[in-house]
């Protein structure tokens, strides 16, 4: 998931000169051909900005200066331009960037290194390392065999027992997955709903209690001290976490599987299948409002109802799937994908069907008539012209007649119409003459050309 957002690119200015031998905080310098790279830095400043510094001794003006700023997950840096200092000697570098444009999640590390050109040279200095934390809160940490859990109220035992919760919410996702965590897992626990909501930035919908991030591997949860031994607390730490292990299965740089397949999976682990979900698939089913998967492949509905639906409708086929092929076969849709393959690919090799013929069958499953197909449609075959030998309706594939060929008769149209006695010119004719009007126009220009030269020779 993008997090960034195009920084702001502030300036570069000169430093004492007598700060040229110190080094920056016990780094040793990096020597470039043109350039003395001294330790950078970074700062994180919550809900505002980081900035980014470095400290160089230039031997000549850079043509150009950038930041690469390395995001977790990310296939590459991100690379931001930064005014190139019009002087040698000794210069700060300096980027901000300004959370104002672009919202980053606590618990993000980021990585930047300082990159100058000179001509068709570059210079690249030393990295630096900075986690943008919540630093609103005194957090207390507990720490587990795989999960980290913080939080900012509530007792020892408060934290005990979400600690317990969540290792086991991990283990059993990784049973079922049959993969093994070995990177940890940090989940903060916030006590009111305003700082939650920061935490996960704007357009975080209303309905949600917690959120799990697999590219910081995170989780951030609303739960209140009093919350702790409630019944639903047991249900959405189990479901987030589950994302992740998920996450860990599936891992490739192509493809990542359907929505409703995390999801019902992430419902199915933690609750299972139960009366209410059924209640309202089978309520969809009769009033002819079941939504095809193919439909919950991306973002899940806004409206409450739908929403509520859509996880509903996931858990059912989850279960339809391990009723009908078996766990095993579960186990190998869900860690195919980490080859990268497509949804059919997937779903062939497991279950011996593609995405949509299971999602037919479940259709039937659950008592629903597959839906009206509405969106993009065929356009209907457009009018011939005359003279054209091909089908009535001018589909595709009829082959076009041959230059020359005699004239075909053209039905008369409404107000009475003539057939036509004009030569037929195939597809194959009009290529060779526009090639051949080509050929002829380049001969024509070669020929001005040596003309005119020989005139011009005295």
């Amino acid at each position: 998931m993008r997090r960034l957002f195009a920084g702001v690119v502030l300036w570069a200015m000169a430093a004492l000169p007598g700060l040229a031998a110190l080094p920056g905080l016990g780094v040793q310098p990096v020597l470039g051909a043109s350039t003395t790279f001294q330790g950078p830095t970074a700062k994180a400043s919550f809900g505002q900005s980081i900035v980014f510094e470095q400290r160089v001794d230039l031997r000549t003006s850079p043509d150009r200066v950038e930041v690469l700023i390395d995001f977790p997950a990310a296939i590459g840096p991100e690379v931001s331009e930064v005014p190139a200092p019009s002087g040698a000697g000794v210069q700060t570098l300096r980027f901000s960037l300004e959370l104002a444009d672009g919202h980053i999640s606590p618990n993000t590390r980021l990585r930047a290194r300082w990159r100058l050109t000179f001509g068709d040279a570059t210079e690249v200095g030393p990295a630096v390392s900075v986690l943008y934390a919540d630093t609103r809160f005194d957090w207390r940490t507990r720490v587990g065999d795989l999960v980290r859990i913080h939080w900012y109220e509530g007792d020892a035992a408060f934290g005990r027992r979400a600690l317990n919760i969540a290792e086991a919410g991990v283990k059993k996702a990784e049973d079922t997955f049959g993969v093994t965590e070995t990177e940890p897992i940090d989940f903060f626990v916030y006590a009111s709903q305003a700082p939650f909501y920061d935490a996960l930035g704007p357009g975080t919908r209303e309905n949600v209690g917690g959120q799990a991030q697999a590219d910081i591997r995170t989780m951030f949860a609303l739960i209140t001290p009093d919350q702790i031994d409630d019944a639903w607390v047991g249900t959405v730490l189990p479901h987030e976490l589950t994302h992740l292990v998920f996450n860990t299965a599936v891992r490739n740089p192509y493809h990542f599987p359907p929505r409703w397949l995390n999801e019902g999976l992430a419902v199915y682990l933690s609750v299972g299948y139960g009366v209410d979900d059924r209640a309202l698939v089978h309520g969809a089913a009769v009033d002819g409002a079941v939504m095809p998967l193919e439909s919950l492949t991306g973002q899940f509905p806004t409206s409450r109802d739908r929403f509520f639906l859509a996880y509903s409708e996931s858990v059912s086929a989850v279960d339809y799937l391990v009723r009908t092929y078996g766990r095993p076969a579960l186990v190998k849709l869900v860690r195919s994908y980490a080859d990268g393959v497509t949804d059919d690919e997937a779903f062939k090799s497991a279950l011996g069907v593609d995405a949509e013929a299971f999602g037919a069958v479940w259709l039937k499953e659950v008592g629903a008539d597959s839906p009206t197909r509405f969106g993009p449609q065929s356009a209907p075959a457009g009018p011939v012209p005359p003279g054209w030998i091909a089908e009535p309706s001018g589909a595709p594939g009829s082959a076009p007649p041959a230059v020359g060929s005699a004239p075909a008769s053209q039905p008369a149209g409404e107000g009475g119409g003539t057939t036509s006695s004009r030569p037929v010119v195939g597809i194959d004719g009009l290529l060779a003459a526009v090639l051949g009007g080509v050929a002829l126009g380049i001969v024509v220009v070669g020929v001005a050309l040596v003309l005119r030269s020989r005139r011009a020779t005295p």
